[in-house]
C-alpha cells in the first residue's frame, strides 16, 4: 500500500476513534450502572494515569492500559496524537484560512510552554496534587462536552420536540422519537451544571487558537503531547528523508504540526511528529519513509535548559504547597459533600483527575464541578449539590466509572450504607415547624428502609394532629433527596451538610 492509502487508513481510524468516544459519552449518560469500558479513553491516556499513581503513591491496575500507549510511542512515535486522540482529531478538523501564514511568525521556542507545563504537573503529582490535570486534553474535552455541550444539545432537541408536538399529525412521530431516544441516547432528566459557560469558553478558546497556527494546542500547550513527544525521541521507527531529497519543500508545507525543519536539511522532528503521513503522501518521489533509529533524537532549542527544568519543578511543588495552605485545607465548607465512599479529602484530591466521568453518569445530575468550594486545589472536582439532584439510593455508577478509584467502587449494598452527609431541619423555614402547615414530603421520600426522618406529632389547640419532621442522625446517610424534594422555594427547609 502506498502512503496515500495509509493516510486514508489513519483518517478512518481517527473517525472510528472519535465515534467510539462519542458513543461511550452518550452510552454513559445518567446510568445507574456504568458500562465496563465507559472510561476506556482515560485508561489509555498515560498522563492522568501516571500522575494519579505518583500522587496516590500506589499502583492503579485500571490505568495499566496507559502503558500500551507508552509502548506504542516508543516503537513508532506519537501515533496517539495523530490517530487516536479525540481532542487532536477535533483540532485537526478545525481549520482557519490564513493560519499557515500566521504560524510562520511564531517562534518554535513557544513549544517550550508545553514541556514546562508537563514538568509543573509532574512536580505537583510528586507532592500529591493533581490540580493542573484539568489541562489534560481528554479531561478538557470530556468535561466540556459533559458540562456544557451535551446539556445544551439536549435542551435544543427538547425544544424542537415541544414545538413539533403542537402540530397534530407530527405528534405520533415525536412520541416515537422520544420513546426510542430518551434513555438509550438522550438523558432522562435535563442536565444542568455549574461552570458550563466557563468550560465552554475554555474549549472554544482552544479551538480559536487554531487561527494562529494549525493545531496550536498540540504544538505549544498540550502536556500529554509533551510527554509522548519526549518518549518519541527514543522511538525505534522514525520518519526520515532520503539523502537524495530535492528539497522541494512540499513536505514542510503539508506538515500541520511544523515538525519538519527546513533549516536543518528538512529533518523531521520525531518529538513533534504525530505520524499523520501527510509529508510522505505529498513527496513526489516518495523519498521519505520510516527507518530504524535506535539512538536518541538530539536536543532542540525549545527543550528546557537545566535551569528551566529545575525552575519548573520548584514552581510546581511550591504551587501545590501554596494551594494546600489555604483556608479550605483547615476548615472544610459545610456544604462540600463528596460522592459516596470518599472518606479522606486529601486522598480523594490525590487521585481525582477531574475527568467528569462521574458527573456524566450520575442519573440525577447531583454531582457538580466545584469551583472554590474545595479551594483551588479541588478545582472542578465533583461534589454533591442536593438542591440540584440527590444521590440515588439504587445507583453506584460513579464508583464504577471512576478510572482512578478516587470514588471507591462500592457494591450497591455497601454504597447504601456509605454516609455522605447529615440532614438538618431548619425550624424557621419548615412548613410544619414555622407555619403549622402540614407537610411530610421529606419523610415520605427518605429511601432508608427504617426512615431516617421520623415524625414528631404535635397536638394543636383545636385537637388537630400536626406531624413535624425530625432527623434521626444514626440512620441518615445524607443522600439529599429530602433537600431536593423539599417544597420550600429557594433554600430548602431541610438541608444536608458535610459529615
Amino acid at each position: 500500500m502506498k502512503w496515500a492509502g495509509w493516510r486514508r487508513v489513519r483518517q478512518a481510524v481517527q473517525v472510528l476513534s472519535l465515534g467510539v468516544f462519542v458513543y461511550l459519552l452518550y452510552a454513559a449518560l445518567q446510568r445507574q450502572t456504568a458500562l465496563p469500558l465507559a472510561d476506556l479513553f482515560f485508561r489509555l491516556d498515560p498522563l492522568p494515569g501516571l500522575a494519579a499513581m505518583v500522587a496516590a503513591r500506589t499502583w492503579l491496575p485500571r490505568l495499566a492500559l496507559g502503558l500500551v500507549t507508552l509502548g506504542l510511542t516508543l516503537v513508532v512515535g506519537r501515533v496517539w496524537c495523530g490517530w487516536l486522540c479525540p481532542m487532536g482529531t477535533v483540532l485537526e478538523w478545525a481549520r482557519f484560512t490564513g493560519a499557515a501564514k500566521r504560524q510562520a511568525r511564531i517562534s518554535p521556542r513557544w513549544r517550550l510552554a508545553k514541556n514546562l507545563l508537563l514538568l509543573v504537573i509532574a512536580a505537583g503529582a510528586l507532592v500529591g496534587s493533581l490540580t493542573l490535570l484539568v489541562l489534560d486534553p481528554l479531561t478538557l474535552l470530556t468535561r466540556s462536552l459533559t458540562v456544557a455541550i451535551l446539556p445544551a444539545l439536549d435542551h435544543a432537541i427538547t425544544a424542537i420536540e415541544t414545538t413539533l408536538y403542537t402540530v397534530g399529525p407530527l405528534q405520533p412521530v415525536v412520541d416515537a422519537m422520544e420513546q426510542s431516544l430518551r434513555g438509550p441516547v438522550l438523558p432522562v432528566e435535563q442536565p444542568a451544571f455549574a461552570q458550563n459557560i466557563t468550560l465552554l469558553l475554555l474549549l472554544g478558546g482552544i479551538l480559536a487558537l487554531n487561527a494562529l497556527a494549525d493545531r496550536f494546542w498540540c504544538r505549544y500547550l498540550c502536556p500529554l503531547g509533551a510527554l509522548l513527544g519526549y518518549l518519541s525521541r527514543f522511538s525505534l521507527l522514525r520518519p526520515v528523508l532520503n539523502t537524495s531529497c530535492r528539497r522541494c519543500a512540499r513536505c514542510e508545507r503539508a506538515c500541520r504540526l511544523g515538525a519538519i525543519d527546513a533549516q536543518k536539511g528538512y529533518s523531521i522532528q520525531a518529538s513533534e511528529c504525530t505520524v499523520c503521513l501527510d509529508c510522505l503522501t505529498v513527496c513526489p518521489q516518495e523519498m521519505a519513509g520510516f527507518r530504524l533509529r535506535p539512538s536518541m533524537e538530539p536536543w532542540r532549542e525549545y527543550d528546557p535548559s537545566r535551569r528551566q527544568f529545575l525552575g519548573a519543578l520548584v514552581a510546581g511543588a511550591a504551587g501545590a504547597a501554596v494551594l494546600r495552605t489555604g483556608v479550605q485545607a483547615r476548615v472544610r465548607p459545610t456544604q462540600l459533600m463528596r460522592p459516596p465512599g470518599v472518606e479522606d479529602e486529601a486522598s480523594f484530591l490525590s487521585r481525582c483527575v477531574r475527568c467528569s466521568e462521574c458527573m456524566k453518569v450520575c442519573p440525577t445530575n447531583a454531582l457538580q464541578p466545584s469551583v472554590l468550594d474545595a479551594g483551588l486545589e479541588g478545582l472542578w472536582t465533583p461534589h454533591l449539590v442536593p438542591r440540584i439532584g440527590y444521590c440515588d439510593y439504587g445507583c453506584n455508577a460513579c464508583g464504577q466509572i471512576c478510572p482512578t478509584g478516587a470514588i471507591p467502587a462500592l457494591d450497591l449494598a455497601a454504597k447504601r450504607q456509605a454516609v455522605i452527609g447529615l440532614a438538618a431541619v431548619d425550624h424557621n423555614r419548615c412548613l410544619p415547624w414555622a407555619y403549622s402547615v402540614p407537610c411530610i414530603v421529606c419523610q415520605e421520600m427518605c429511601p432508608v428502609p427504617e426512615k431516617a426522618i421520623k415524625l414528631d406529632v404535635l397536638t394543636l389547640a383545636d385537637g388537630t394532629k400536626l406531624p413535624r419532621p425530625v432527623v434521626r442522625e444514626d440512620l441518615c446517610i445524607g443522600c439529599g433527596i429530602c433537600e431536593h424534594q423539599c417544597p420550600a422555594s429557594g433554600q430548602a427547609a431541610i438541608r444536608v451538610y458535610s459529615k
